[in-house]
């Protein structure tokens, strides 16, 4: 077996504590490998925690896609819209724009589709595989329901799903119609006139998840640094021989990138630009009665509920206003009063939402232009790879990213499944 590492020189560091870095050190340290973490504040607290914990084969799909663009431009100045779209004074994000839009063909959605599907072909497999090796991933699969106000919408997106899918993965030949919708899942209201389920699709805890991982990997006898900012690398003739960390350096054989948000600063000091940006998404927690007992995708509005660890948590919106973290309380009313169509009025008022919400959470997904993670190694070094770019998609894909990457780092052959998400894919 040819390594493309030097595990004399030191571990592989993996930078990032997210489900996508946690699962890429956990197959890395399966194989024998020396493996060390660094996470710059606790494991799972970045994108991986608040969001829906979907792990689902039905979702799976690029953002970018036929209509989106103009979706985006009629939520210019709605901060109440499910896809709310702030311009930003920012040539770097213009151009993130325009290659969003030319990636938004139905054509190029079709490929993503496809190259999503393929790499998650194994991604039930793998999460069985985990729990046989004693990791504890929360993993449930109730179904998800697909919850419509219009049976005309509801028939419309059926219909959709069910030409992607392809034969993939089983999907339902009808929508359910009128007052027997509703009775899909016991939290729907009466306004819901149509749904389907999906059935088998699953849900995790992300955090209990990541916490998980990180035991298993404690186990194994990986050192993890929390609380630790990477800050750039040592290089020497294309190889990375150190990351730079604010508590100093961490020599090592090779360097995986799955930092989120942080990774384009990182790749930067490797000389190799990421247009990522950050797709905010936000939920909350809340106890219903009743609460659902599956996944819940609310189609018009583009919000979802997730029955996790004993409470629903609500999510929604796609805001793409530059890579910040800042909370805009407008955006969390939006996605409760979206949720109210579907699950009743849970809420009499707005002002009701500070004393019944739990947790408000706001994140940033990243997004490249296209939709896709890089998975790759970094142009001109040897022994650096880039895991980043997975938007919605990190639980769901974390697995079998981290899966084929390790594969790719072992033998230094790209697996066939990864050839969608390589770096020139990005050039200009």
């Amino acid at each position: 077996m040819t390594q493309v590492f030097d595990d004399s020189a030191g571990p592989v560091v993996v930078v990032g504590g997210g489900v996508v870095g946690l699962c890429t050190a956990y197959y890395l340290a399966a194989a024998g490998v020396q493996v060390e973490v660094v996470e710059r504040r606790a494991l799972g607290s970045g994108a991986s925690r608040g969001n829906a914990g979907w792990v689902c084969l039905s979702h799976s799909t690029p953002v970018p896609s036929p209509g989106a663009v103009r979706y985006a431009l009629r939520s210019l100045g709605r901060p109440d819209s499910p896809l709310y779209l702030r311009p930003l004074p920012d040539p770097a994000f213009v151009r993130w724009l325009w290659r969003f839009w030319r990636s938004s063909t139905p054509a190029a959605f079709r490929r993503g589709y496809a190259a999503i599907a393929e790499l998650n072909r194994d991604t039930f497999d793998l999460f069985d595989g985990l729990r046989a090796a004693g990791i504890d991933t929360t993993l449930t699969r109730p179904g998800m329901v697909h919850a419509f106000l219009s049976e005309s919408e509801a028939r419309h997106h059926l219909a959709i799903q069910r030409e992607m899918a392809d034969g993939r993965y089983p999907m339902p030949a009808d929508v359910t119609t009128g007052p027997e919708a509703r009775l899909l899942d016991q939290a729907l209201s009466p306004r819901v006139r149509a749904a389907y389920l999906v059935e088998g699709e699953g849900v995790v805890d992300p955090e209990a998840f990541a916490r998980a991982l990180g035991e298993a990997l404690s186990a194994q006898g990986v050192k993890v640094h929390e609380n630790a900012e990477a800050t750039g690398f040592r290089s020497t003739g294309g190889r990375v021989t150190a990351l730079r960390t604010a508590q100093g350096e961490i020599p090592c054989g090779a360097v995986v990138i799955a930092a989120g948000m942080r990774s384009p600063a990182l790749l930067r000091s490797l000389g190799q630009p990421l247009p990522l940006q950050a797709g905010k998404g936000y939920s909350f927690s809340v106890d219903l009665d009743p609460a659902p007992r599956h996944t819940l995708y609310f189609g018009e509005r583009r919000a979802v509920a997730s029955p996790i660890a004993g409470t629903t948590r609500i999510g929604g919106t796609m805001e793409l206003s530059g890579n910040n973290n800042r909370l805009d309380w407008r955006r969390i009313v939006a996605v409760a009063l979206a949720s109210r169509h579907y699950l009743g009025r849970w809420f009499d008022d707005p002002d009701d939402l500070v004393s019944l919400i739990r947790d408000p959470w706001v994140g940033g997904r990243p997004f490249l232009p296209d939709g896709l993670p890089v998975i790759d190694r970094v142009p001109e070094h040897d022994n650096a790879f880039a895991a980043t770019g997975h938007g919605m998609l990190g639980v769901t894909l974390g697995p079998a990213t981290g899966h084929r990457l390790a594969d790719y780092i072992l033998t230094g052959h790209r697996p066939e499944p990864l050839m969608p998400f390589r770096f020139d894919r990005l050039r200009p």
